[in-house]
């Protein structure tokens, strides 16, 4: 089984809780910075399909406070590719299955 993927921003609480919880339950997981190293274009787009916009787009972000009502009613897709903070982090790619955020939930998904 490939390790998962864990993509987030190093200074992001909640995606070193995510980080800290994989490595302690032996799934080490690959991490990659979502505004340095991810590869948006390709990834948002199967975000969007696998989780919606509704669970992707972060509308309690500074990001998202600081946007005018035109950007916010723009395509998800490019608002994200354009300010990548603005994506719920963690996303986790693990076992051909995409989780975001580090709710419960995502614990029970991952076997945490």
């Amino acid at each position: 089984m490939p390790a998962p993927i864990l993509y987030g921003l190093k200074n992001c609480d909640t995606c070193k809780k995510a980080l800290k919880a994989l490595e302690t339950a032996g799934q080490p997981p690959v991490f990659v910075d979502i505004r340095a190293e991810a590869n948006l274009a390709a990834k948002v787009p199967l975000w969007l399909k696998a989780a919606g916009p509704d669970l992707l787009v972060n509308r309690r972000s500074t990001t998202w406070r600081n946007l005018d009502e035109t950007a916010r009613a723009s395509d998800p897709e490019a608002l994200l590719i354009a300010n990548p903070t603005l994506i719920k982090r963690p996303v986790i790619e693990a076992d051909d299955a995409i989780h975001v955020g580090w709710s419960k939930a995502v614990q029970d998904a991952l076997g945490l």
